[in-house]
């Protein structure tokens, strides 16, 4: 999608931004637990609100120039203006009075809690206590880019031959479609721990075809692997599955017909059998979803709707004026090129045939274009996934607010809008969750602008000469901890 840290949404985009950017903290590689990054050091006031960075001596731009307060001032306020239209602003919520500038309703920058009292120090101030900014900030969108490069080449910055940035690896290659490559940054502040020399990312849309090169050693890490192959992939001993904190579903497009009645929705999601999807087609251990934040969630139950009810989707879907599936339009899914979502669109449109009576057509696109049709709303229903950025029910409820950068659904409800921000400003940690599950008790039980599907599970095809790789629920590996050892 881009390489541009503010502008970036995807998971993939993000796996390469640890490599090439790094924010004032760092995950840890075993707990994900917040780590000195960019900041040596930080402390927090009585109240939770403000957080003082104090950044590292020494940390250097690929071009050698000073990492400073200012470059944070600089990248933050471009990710937060409204021209810049980045979809991750609303992470910026946090800060005190980030989404009034966001929103065009003060223009003052001075007015944002984000400040740089001298050359080494960030000073910000949160609109309320929140428990996860220190990991929020290891996020892509908080992550800084070089002033002078990006006013200098504009959309062109993020060129290898323009690109400067200042992470553990830098940008040697970019060839669209083909591969990325990135090679061990030597002014990193730490290169001395840094073992590995290069990265080769290939963006396969094919995993048939990658799954060839790993079985022929050209390939060292597969994310993800193809669902038609996993009886034999799941004997390999460089196989490995574990929970993810992720979840599968479907957007719907609720400005378009016949999609603005939520009795189509909830139609549509109780015709899925999401048992037997799981069961044989993605024979994985995927949990089937029927609420959209994942299981496990320190402190949370989590919210179930409707479940799997052919009788009782056709009573609805003839309520809304479609009795039988007579007089529905045709609609199309829309996924983005891959076998294993070709593969649950297929068993789904399927599903909505045989019970509803309803034909649904599909179609698929490259990465880029779905992303762009999707942030369009330039469809009726698509397939979508969203991980954790952070670990905590907000992170996945929170994009569903009206006008929010990842809703993409044209869903609008107050009171929905009305808790999420109760939940932002709520101390008691119980209450706060309570308030969490009224709020996606809206989302999937009552409105459905989005459909669960099920639960993830990282399937992934690891050499065992990659080491440094630890098993984590949001499946994120710095690089830095990551080396070689050839057997």
């Amino acid at each position: 999608e881009t390489l541009d840290p503010a502008k970036m949404t995807g998971n993939p985009e993000h796996v390469i931004a640890m490599a090439l950017f790094e924010g004032l903290t760092v995950y840890d590689p075993k707990t994900l637990d917040p780590k000195p990054g960019m900041a040596e050091k930080w402390t927090v006031s009585a109240d939770g609100l403000v957080y003082t960075f104090t950044l590292r001596g020494g940390a250097v731009w690929t071009n050698g120039d000073p990492v400073t307060s200012d470059d944070f001032l600089f990248s933050w306020r471009r990710a937060i203006l409204p021209k810049t239209a980045a979809q991750y602003a609303y992470q910026f919520y946090y800060v005190k009075n980030a989404r009034a500038f966001n929103k065009g309703e003060i223009t003052d920058f001075s007015q944002v809690g984000i400040k740089a009292p001298d050359r080494n120090t960030v000073v910000v101030t949160l609109e309320s206590p929140t428990a996860f900014f220190l990991d929020l900030v290891s996020f892509q969108t908080y992550m800084p880019v070089h002033q002078a490069t990006v006013e200098k080449h504009e959309d062109k910055w993020t060129r290898p031959e323009n690109m400067v940035s200042n992470g553990s690896f830098m940008l040697a290659e970019w060839t669209p479609e083909k591969q990325i490559v990135m090679k061990k940054n030597p002014k990193y502040w730490s290169a001395d721990k840094v073992r590995l020399e290069e990265i080769v990312v290939f963006p396969y849309e094919n995993l048939d075809t990658a799954y060839s090169l790993f079985k022929q050693g050209k390939i060292d890490w597969m994310l993800g692997v193809p669902l038609p192959k996993i009886d034999e992939i799941k004997r390999l001993p460089e196989y490995y599955v574990g929970p993810w904190l992720a979840t599968y579903f479907y957007r719907i497009n609720v400005t378009k017909k016949p999609f603005e009645d939520a009795r189509v929705r909830k139609a549509f999601s109780m015709a899925i059998d999401r048992k037997s999807l799981a069961r044989d087609i993605l024979k994985g251990g995927q949990v089937p979803a029927l609420g959209f934040t994942p299981p496990k969630m320190p402190g949370y139950e989590g919210v179930s709707g409707p479940a799997y009810n052919p009788q009782s989707a056709q009573a609805m879907l003839a309520e809304a004026g479609y009795p039988g599936g007579e007089g529905f339009p045709k609609v199309d899914l829309l996924f983005n090129t891959n076998e294993g979502h070709k593969q649950v669109a297929e068993s789904v449109v399927q599903m909505w045939k045989e019970n509803l009576k309803v034909n649904v057509g599909l179609y698929n696109t490259e990465w880029k274009v779905y992303l762009d049709d999707v942030n369009q709303l330039n469809y009726q229903i698509a397939r979508a996934g969203w991980i954790g950025d952070y670990t905590d029910p907000n992170t996945f409820l929170d994009m569903f607010v009206t006008d929010g950068g990842n809703n993409n659904t044209g869903w609008s409800n107050k009171e929905y809008d009305r808790l999420i921000a109760e939940a932002a400003r709520e101390l008691d940690a119980k209450k706060r969750m309570a308030v969490l599950m009224e709020a996606e008790k809206i989302l999937v039980c009552d409105e459905l602008p989005i459909i669960p599907i099920y639960f993830y599970v990282k399937q992934d095809l690891l050499s065992s000469a990659v080491k440094g790789v630890f098993p984590n629920i949001r499946h994120l590996h710095p690089f830095q901890s990551i080396y070689m050892e050839k057997e």
